[in-house]
């Protein structure tokens, strides 16, 4: 893509290089007039997503004042560039498109990130179901695995970030190796991220997470409340719940639980693809680039990519010329210590036990 790198020198003064910059974006196309293609390669939504986003959150932009300041739109534009390309903002800012300085990037991204945040997670983040997309979740997952009752998979995910300041940072470094968001998430059967949750360090277990999650307090709640028929499935790094329907640990082979386990790894591969869909197209996130920001920008930005994709799911959107990305950061299902809701752990037992007799044979 072309920069507008080669207009500066090194000796040119910043008044020189603003000017330069000014220019550029002056001189920039109208987004509206790239093909459909071109458009959803450069901010990975569509015009019509393009235009929905830009109807709800332009009026909470403050109004462009000045001739030569940056419209409402170019914020937008900016804000999206970076989320796709998971670029360096000095590199996005020197987009042909947009010609802005760093430090310009940095200030316009951290608003713009906000206010999407503000105006989009409610909407488009939203664990409640209605009976149609109940009965429909319901039966996709025992087409898929047999378990009766399932309606979301749970999985976590870690995306790497630099490493913050301060004397914490060492809670950041997960058991991988590398400093990360343990990020739970919860997708439907049409690969909708119901829920996300981001505020935790990668040295965090996923059971932690999980139970200290709003989420896991709401399906209880549901399950207390008599609905015994909205369950999630989940790998062996979660704690058995009534609610949360996880393997067996090391079965036999060829026997009723291996085979279980067979079918409840099929009904949950769509959470792994489900990650691998939301990284392959907001690149930001993936380990090769991670976060170059504070673990508290990172969970907004984690938040808004995530209504990102439900949008691009709404608005049937597909990046067909992107190399496809698998959920390389998987959870931890190797750990022994799991976190579980002990009240209810027999009863779940005995749950699992009961959907066990349709894998005799």
């Amino acid at each position: 893509m072309d920069s507008i790198a080669f207009y500066f020198n090194n000796d040119e003064d910043e008044s020189s290089s603003a000017s330069v910059r000014r220019s550029v974006r002056d001189r920039a196309p109208n987004i509206f007039k790239l093909t459909d293609i071109e458009f959803i390669k450069q901010f990975r939504v569509n015009k019509n997503a393009y235009k929905h986003i830009s109807s709800i959150i332009c009026g909470k932009i403050p109004p462009v004042i000045k001739s030569t300041a940056i419209s409402r739109q170019q914020k937008l534009s900016l804000c999206l560039r970076i989320l796709a390309e998971g670029s360096y903002q000095n590199a996005v800012g020197k987009d042909y498109m947009l010609g802005m300085a760093q430090p310009t990037v940095s200030k316009i991204f951290s608003e713009v990130i906000d206010i999407l945040e503000n105006e989009l997670c409610d909407k488009w983040l939203n664990l409640k179901m209605n009976d149609e997309e109940q009965m429909e979740s319901r039966s996709y997952f025992y087409n898929k695995s047999k378990i009766p009752g399932i309606v979301m998979c749970i999985d976590g995910t870690h995306i790497r970030i630099a490493k913050p300041t301060g004397s914490n940072s060492h809670l950041f470094y997960n058991r991988k190796g590398f400093y990360s968001l343990n990020v739970l998430v919860i997708c439907d059967h049409k690969q909708r991220i119901r829920y996300v949750n981001a505020k935790y360090p990668g040295s965090a277990h996923d059971s932690f997470v999980w139970s200290n999650s709003d989420v896991s307090q709401y399906f209880q709640a549901q399950y207390e409340g008599g609905n015994r028929n909205l369950r999630l499935l989940g790998d062996a790094g979660y704690g058995l719940a009534p609610w949360l329907i996880t393997p067996f640990r090391n079965p036999a082979p060829n026997t009723p639980s291996s085979r279980f386990n067979k079918w409840h790894s099929s009904g949950r591969n769509i959470i792994e693809r489900t990650i691998g869909v939301w990284k392959n197209w907001c690149r930001c996130l993936l380990s090769a680039r991670q976060l170059h920001y504070s673990p508290e920008k990172a969970v907004k930005i984690i938040n808004v990519a995530a209504a990102l994709h439900n949008l691009r799911i709404h608005y049937n959107i597909h990046d067909e010329y992107l190399d496809h990305v698998t959920n390389e950061e998987d959870s931890d299902t190797d750990f022994q210590e799991i976190e579980r809701p002990e009240r209810y752990y027999t009863e779940a037992v005995q749950l699992r036990n009961q959907m066990l007799q349709s894998f005799l044979s």
